[in-house]
Protein backbone atom coordinates (compact mmCIF):
# COMPACT_ATOMS: atom_id res chain seq x y z
CA UNK A 1 0.00 0.00 0.00
CA UNK A 2 2.85 2.40 0.93
CA UNK A 3 4.69 1.57 -2.30
CA UNK A 4 1.55 2.22 -4.28
CA UNK A 5 1.07 5.63 -2.64
CA UNK A 6 4.73 6.44 -3.26
CA UNK A 7 4.28 5.46 -6.89
CA UNK A 8 1.17 7.64 -7.25
CA UNK A 9 2.99 10.56 -5.63
CA UNK A 10 5.89 10.25 -8.06
CA UNK A 11 3.47 9.99 -10.95
CA UNK A 12 1.67 13.14 -9.84
CA UNK A 13 4.94 15.06 -9.56
CA UNK A 14 5.94 13.83 -13.01
CA UNK A 15 2.61 15.08 -14.38
CA UNK A 16 3.21 18.47 -12.78
CA UNK A 17 6.65 18.73 -14.36
CA UNK A 18 5.16 17.74 -17.70
CA UNK A 19 2.65 20.53 -17.24
CA UNK A 20 5.55 22.86 -16.45
CA UNK A 21 7.25 21.86 -19.69
CA UNK A 22 4.08 22.38 -21.69
CA UNK A 23 3.54 25.82 -20.19
CA UNK A 24 7.17 26.73 -20.88
CA UNK A 25 6.90 25.68 -24.51
CA UNK A 26 3.69 27.65 -24.87
CA UNK A 27 5.36 30.73 -23.42
CA UNK A 28 8.37 30.47 -25.71
CA UNK A 29 6.12 29.88 -28.69
CA UNK A 30 4.14 32.99 -27.86
CA UNK A 31 7.33 35.06 -27.90
CA UNK A 32 8.84 33.44 -30.99
CA UNK A 33 8.86 34.74 -34.56
CA UNK A 34 5.83 34.96 -36.79
CA UNK A 35 3.97 32.02 -38.24
CA UNK A 36 4.52 30.85 -41.83
CA UNK A 37 1.34 32.75 -42.69
CA UNK A 38 3.15 35.98 -41.80
CA UNK A 39 6.36 35.08 -43.64
CA UNK A 40 5.50 33.54 -47.03
CA UNK A 41 5.35 35.86 -50.03
CA UNK A 42 2.58 35.96 -52.67
CA UNK A 43 0.20 33.73 -50.72
CA UNK A 44 -2.80 34.63 -52.86
CA UNK A 45 -0.99 33.43 -55.98
CA UNK A 46 -0.44 29.97 -54.49
CA UNK A 47 -4.15 29.28 -54.81
CA UNK A 48 -4.15 30.56 -58.40
CA UNK A 49 -0.82 29.53 -59.90
CA UNK A 50 -1.98 30.34 -63.46
CA UNK A 51 -2.75 33.96 -62.63
CA UNK A 52 -1.42 36.37 -65.26
CA UNK A 53 -0.59 39.89 -64.09
CA UNK A 54 0.15 42.57 -66.68
CA UNK A 55 2.99 44.84 -65.57
CA UNK A 56 3.36 48.42 -66.72
CA UNK A 57 6.85 48.78 -68.17
CA UNK A 58 7.98 51.92 -66.39
CA UNK A 59 11.43 53.42 -66.76
CA UNK A 60 13.16 56.15 -64.84
CA UNK A 61 12.26 59.74 -65.73
CA UNK A 62 14.32 62.81 -64.97
CA UNK A 63 13.65 64.83 -61.81
CA UNK A 64 15.01 68.13 -60.48
CA UNK A 65 18.57 67.84 -59.10
CA UNK A 66 19.26 64.79 -61.30
CA UNK A 67 22.52 64.70 -63.21
CA UNK A 68 22.56 63.73 -66.88
CA UNK A 69 25.09 63.46 -69.68
CA UNK A 70 24.28 64.61 -73.20
CA UNK A 71 26.43 63.93 -76.24
CA UNK A 72 25.87 65.21 -79.79
CA UNK A 73 27.74 63.80 -82.78
CA UNK A 74 27.70 64.74 -86.44
CA UNK A 75 29.73 64.08 -89.58
CA UNK A 76 31.03 67.62 -89.24
CA UNK A 77 33.19 67.74 -86.09
CA UNK A 78 33.11 71.56 -86.01
CA UNK A 79 29.31 71.57 -85.79
CA UNK A 80 29.42 68.87 -83.17
CA UNK A 81 31.73 71.01 -81.10
CA UNK A 82 29.07 73.72 -80.84
CA UNK A 83 26.70 71.46 -78.94
CA UNK A 84 29.09 69.39 -76.87
CA UNK A 85 31.26 70.99 -74.25
CA UNK A 86 34.27 68.70 -74.32
CA UNK A 87 36.29 67.36 -71.46
CA UNK A 88 38.14 64.28 -70.41
CA UNK A 89 36.39 60.95 -70.40
CA UNK A 90 34.54 60.45 -67.15
CA UNK A 91 34.04 57.09 -65.49
CA UNK A 92 30.76 57.06 -63.61
CA UNK A 93 29.20 53.95 -62.09
CA UNK A 94 28.98 51.21 -64.71
CA UNK A 95 29.76 53.25 -67.81
CA UNK A 96 32.36 55.63 -69.15
CA UNK A 97 31.02 58.87 -70.60
CA UNK A 98 32.61 59.88 -73.89
CA UNK A 99 34.67 63.05 -74.32
CA UNK A 100 31.92 64.82 -76.24
CA UNK A 101 29.37 64.36 -73.49
CA UNK A 102 28.60 67.09 -70.99
CA UNK A 103 27.35 66.81 -67.48
CA UNK A 104 24.17 68.78 -66.66
CA UNK A 105 22.32 69.26 -63.39
CA UNK A 106 18.56 69.67 -63.70
CA UNK A 107 17.39 72.79 -61.87
CA UNK A 108 14.44 73.10 -59.51
CA UNK A 109 12.11 73.89 -62.43
CA UNK A 110 13.16 70.78 -64.32
CA UNK A 111 15.26 72.62 -66.91
CA UNK A 112 18.80 72.53 -68.26
CA UNK A 113 20.69 75.16 -70.24
CA UNK A 114 21.84 73.50 -73.46
CA UNK A 115 24.39 75.11 -75.84
CA UNK A 116 22.82 77.01 -78.76
CA UNK A 117 19.34 75.61 -78.09
CA UNK A 118 19.01 77.42 -74.76
CA UNK A 119 16.69 76.33 -71.96
CA UNK A 120 15.25 72.82 -72.33
CA UNK A 121 12.63 71.29 -70.06
CA UNK A 122 13.65 67.70 -69.29
CA UNK A 123 11.88 66.82 -66.02
CA UNK A 124 9.38 63.99 -66.35
CA UNK A 125 11.00 62.65 -69.53
CA UNK A 126 12.98 59.49 -70.16
CA UNK A 127 16.47 59.66 -71.61
CA UNK A 128 15.12 58.44 -74.97
CA UNK A 129 12.54 61.23 -75.02
CA UNK A 130 15.18 63.83 -74.19
CA UNK A 131 17.48 62.55 -76.94
CA UNK A 132 14.67 62.56 -79.51
CA UNK A 133 13.59 66.06 -78.49
CA UNK A 134 17.10 67.51 -78.87
CA UNK A 135 17.59 65.74 -82.19
CA UNK A 136 14.32 67.16 -83.52
CA UNK A 137 15.25 70.70 -82.48
CA UNK A 138 18.65 70.46 -84.14
CA UNK A 139 17.12 69.26 -87.40
CA UNK A 140 14.10 71.60 -87.39
CA UNK A 141 16.33 74.65 -86.87
CA UNK A 142 18.71 73.51 -89.61
CA UNK A 143 21.58 73.39 -87.16
CA UNK A 144 22.64 69.79 -87.79
CA UNK A 145 21.43 67.56 -90.60
CA UNK A 146 22.40 64.20 -89.24
CA UNK A 147 22.77 64.46 -85.45
CA UNK A 148 23.30 61.45 -83.21
CA UNK A 149 22.20 62.37 -79.69
CA UNK A 150 22.91 60.19 -76.69
CA UNK A 151 21.63 60.82 -73.16
CA UNK A 152 22.66 58.99 -70.00
CA UNK A 153 21.18 59.32 -66.53
CA UNK A 154 23.66 58.87 -63.72
CA UNK A 155 24.06 58.89 -59.98
CA UNK A 156 20.59 57.40 -59.45
CA UNK A 157 20.08 55.69 -56.10
CA UNK A 158 17.45 54.26 -53.77
CA UNK A 159 17.71 53.28 -50.11
CA UNK A 160 16.54 50.24 -48.16
CA UNK A 161 16.39 50.56 -44.38
CA UNK A 162 14.90 48.66 -41.44
CA UNK A 163 14.65 44.89 -41.03
CA UNK A 164 16.73 43.70 -44.00
CA UNK A 165 20.01 41.80 -44.05
CA UNK A 166 22.02 44.60 -45.71
CA UNK A 167 20.41 48.04 -45.29
CA UNK A 168 21.97 50.84 -47.28
CA UNK A 169 21.93 52.95 -50.44
CA UNK A 170 22.00 51.15 -53.80
CA UNK A 171 22.52 52.24 -57.37
CA UNK A 172 19.75 51.97 -59.94
CA UNK A 173 21.20 49.95 -62.79
CA UNK A 174 19.82 49.95 -66.33
CA UNK A 175 17.46 52.73 -65.27
CA UNK A 176 14.87 50.27 -63.98
CA UNK A 177 14.51 48.50 -60.63
CA UNK A 178 11.55 46.82 -58.93
CA UNK A 179 10.73 46.58 -55.24
CA UNK A 180 11.66 42.89 -55.42
CA UNK A 181 15.01 43.74 -57.00
CA UNK A 182 15.66 46.21 -54.19
CA UNK A 183 14.83 43.73 -51.42
CA UNK A 184 16.93 41.05 -53.09
CA UNK A 185 19.87 43.44 -53.34
CA UNK A 186 19.51 44.19 -49.63
CA UNK A 187 19.60 40.48 -48.75
CA UNK A 188 15.82 40.08 -48.24
CA UNK A 189 13.88 40.77 -45.05
CA UNK A 190 15.04 39.35 -41.75
CA UNK A 191 12.70 37.02 -39.89
CA UNK A 192 11.71 40.06 -37.82
CA UNK A 193 10.59 42.17 -40.79
CA UNK A 194 6.89 42.97 -41.23
CA UNK A 195 5.99 41.64 -44.66
CA UNK A 196 2.40 42.90 -44.68
CA UNK A 197 3.31 46.56 -44.24
CA UNK A 198 6.33 47.53 -46.37
CA UNK A 199 6.61 51.29 -46.72
CA UNK A 200 7.97 53.17 -49.75
CA UNK A 201 8.65 56.88 -49.35
CA UNK A 202 8.71 58.90 -52.58
CA UNK A 203 9.11 62.60 -53.31
CA UNK A 204 6.44 63.83 -55.70
CA UNK A 205 6.00 67.47 -56.70
CA UNK A 206 7.87 68.71 -53.67
CA UNK A 207 5.94 66.51 -51.24
CA UNK A 208 6.82 63.29 -49.43
CA UNK A 209 4.30 60.59 -50.31
CA UNK A 210 4.01 57.24 -48.52
CA UNK A 211 2.98 54.02 -50.25
CA UNK A 212 2.30 50.64 -48.62
CA UNK A 213 2.91 47.16 -50.05
CA UNK A 214 1.86 43.78 -48.64
CA UNK A 215 4.50 41.25 -49.71
CA UNK A 216 2.22 38.40 -48.68
CA UNK A 217 -0.13 39.41 -51.50
CA UNK A 218 1.04 39.09 -55.09
CA UNK A 219 -1.70 41.43 -56.27
CA UNK A 220 -0.60 44.07 -53.79
CA UNK A 221 3.00 43.83 -54.99
CA UNK A 222 2.60 43.67 -58.76
CA UNK A 223 -0.24 46.19 -58.98
CA UNK A 224 1.42 48.75 -56.73
CA UNK A 225 2.34 52.15 -58.20
CA UNK A 226 5.73 51.72 -56.52
CA UNK A 227 6.45 48.25 -57.90
CA UNK A 228 9.01 50.05 -60.04
CA UNK A 229 11.16 52.24 -57.83
CA UNK A 230 12.36 55.70 -58.76
CA UNK A 231 15.50 57.59 -57.87
CA UNK A 232 15.69 58.69 -54.21
CA UNK A 233 12.95 56.27 -53.11
CA UNK A 234 13.30 54.92 -49.58
CA UNK A 235 12.06 51.40 -48.77
CA UNK A 236 11.41 50.88 -45.06
CA UNK A 237 10.80 47.50 -43.42
CA UNK A 238 9.31 47.90 -39.95
CA UNK A 239 9.99 45.35 -37.16
CA UNK A 240 7.29 42.86 -36.28
CA UNK A 241 5.77 42.51 -32.81
CA UNK A 242 8.37 39.97 -31.72
CA UNK A 243 11.24 42.34 -32.46
CA UNK A 244 9.32 45.26 -30.97
CA UNK A 245 9.00 43.36 -27.67
CA UNK A 246 12.70 42.87 -27.51
CA UNK A 247 15.42 45.30 -26.49
CA UNK A 248 19.18 45.30 -26.73
CA UNK A 249 21.45 45.99 -23.77
CA UNK A 250 25.21 46.09 -24.37
CA UNK A 251 24.73 44.02 -27.48
CA UNK A 252 23.01 41.17 -25.60
CA UNK A 253 19.51 40.30 -26.65
CA UNK A 254 17.13 40.64 -23.69
CA UNK A 255 13.46 39.79 -23.54
CA UNK A 256 10.98 42.51 -22.72
CA UNK A 257 9.49 43.22 -19.30
CA UNK A 258 6.32 41.43 -20.36
CA UNK A 259 8.31 38.27 -21.01
CA UNK A 260 9.81 38.25 -17.51
CA UNK A 261 6.41 38.95 -15.93
CA UNK A 262 4.99 35.98 -17.82
CA UNK A 263 7.91 33.83 -16.75
CA UNK A 264 7.42 34.82 -13.09
CA UNK A 265 3.73 34.01 -13.35
CA UNK A 266 4.60 30.61 -14.81
CA UNK A 267 7.04 29.91 -11.96
CA UNK A 268 4.39 30.87 -9.38
CA UNK A 269 1.85 28.54 -10.97
CA UNK A 270 4.32 25.68 -10.96
CA UNK A 271 5.22 26.30 -7.31
CA UNK A 272 1.55 26.13 -6.36
CA UNK A 273 1.12 22.88 -8.27
CA UNK A 274 4.13 21.28 -6.61
CA UNK A 275 2.92 22.15 -3.12
CA UNK A 276 -0.43 20.51 -3.74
Amino acid sequence: MIKKMHYLDKKMKFSKFMLLGALGVALLTATSCGTPKDVAYFQDLNNNPDTVITLQNKVITVKPTDKIYIGVKSKDPQITQLFSLTGTATSYSTSTIAKDAYYYTVDSKGNIDFPVLGTLHVAGRTREQIAEGIKKLLVDRNLVKDPVVTVSLTNLHYSVIGEVARPGQYEIEDEKVTILDALSKAGDLTIYGTREDVMVLRQENGHQKIYKINLCSGNSVFNSPVYYLQQNDVVYISPNETKARQSTVNGNNVRSTGFWISLASLATSVAVLIKK
